[in-house]
């Protein structure tokens, strides 16, 4: 496969063949992330996908799920996303969902008979970055979305048949806002119930947007230990309805993740150790040069 860039999608789709029908983000807008800044946003020719398509069949490939790159799939035209379905189920027919990411706003551009109809023709999972429960942290971090927006389409999508996932980071609400973010974003996963909860705990690059943002003055990073704390507090009042969750603390190299509520307590006693432990320890700020 023919690639570019940097490759980006839930842990729990590893599994899913990926196939790239677009190249970076079509929003590319917020203030935390690099992974597509250096990327000219471009759909790729039909053409070109269904030649992937082909070569993977020709070596034996015929997977269940299909997971839609790059950043935003979801906001291609709805007859490009059609005819895309319609070629996944012609070279694979073995496949049973097709899941890709999406921003609140390309699911609002859908009107409700599109997402019927996208849901239909194999569309099960969309992935979305809420990233906060605040919606002044969402404008801050220029997000597409404000909570009321968040809630509207989410219900549409699960209205349409289509399975809501999300993604979030523990820290993004800047030093000493953890646990007051903590609150609102389990209240907003309360609401919404997910079915998976991917947690990329937040790291500053200094390319990104956000690292200018705290050279000026306008944001202070929370520690790890303020990150860890977040994610705990969040673990404790989520509500009992099954989701998966998938943690990442990935400058100090821990991972909680399981399946709520069974495994909330051991997730739960593996922060409590971690937190702990770095009572005693230096501050420490995820950094990425």
């Amino acid at each position: 496969m023919e690639y570019e860039g940097q490759i980006c999608r839930s842990p729990m789709e590893r599994g899913s063949y990926m196939l790239p029908v677009s190249v970076g983000c079509s929003y590319n807008r917020c203030k935390f992330c690099i992974l597509f800044k250096h990327l000219q946003y471009r759909e790729l020719p039909l053409e070109q996908i269904e030649q992937e398509l082909q070569r993977v069949k020709r070596v034996g490939g015929d997977p269940e799920r299909v997971f839609l790159g790059d950043g935003n799939a979801f906001q291609l035209e709805t007859d490009r996303l059609l005819t895309i379905l319609e070629l996944v189920r012609r070279y694979f027919p073995s496949c049973r969902a097709v899941n890709m990411d999406a921003t609140v706003t390309s699911v609002s551009q859908k009107s409700d008979q599109a997402l019927v109809q996208l849901a239909q023709a194999g569309v099960s999972r969309l992935y979305l970055g809420i990233e906060s429960g605040l919606d002044d942290v969402l404008t801050q971090m220029d997000k597409d979305h404000n909570l009321a927006q968040a809630y509207r389409q989410i219900e549409r999508m699960q209205q349409a048949g289509m399975i809501y996932d999300a993604h979030m980071m523990t820290g993004v609400a800047g030093k000493g806002r953890g646990l007051e973010n903590a609150r609102a974003t389990a209240a907003f996963f309360n609401r919404t119930r997910p079915s998976r909860i991917v947690n990329f705990s937040m790291f500053v690059h200094r390319s990104a947007p956000l690292y200018r943002e705290i050279e000026a003055g306008r944001f202070q990073p929370a520690t790890e230990l303020e990150n860890l704390e977040e994610d705990r507090l969040l673990l404790q009042l989520l509500e009992d309805w099954p989701a998966e969750y998938d943690g990442f603390h990935d400058h100090i190299l821990i991972r909680v993740r399981g399946t709520l509520p069974q495994d909330r307590a051991k997730m739960l006693d593996k922060l409590d150790r971690e937190i702990e432990k770095r009572r005693d320890l230096p501050p420490e700020i995820s950094w990425a040069r």
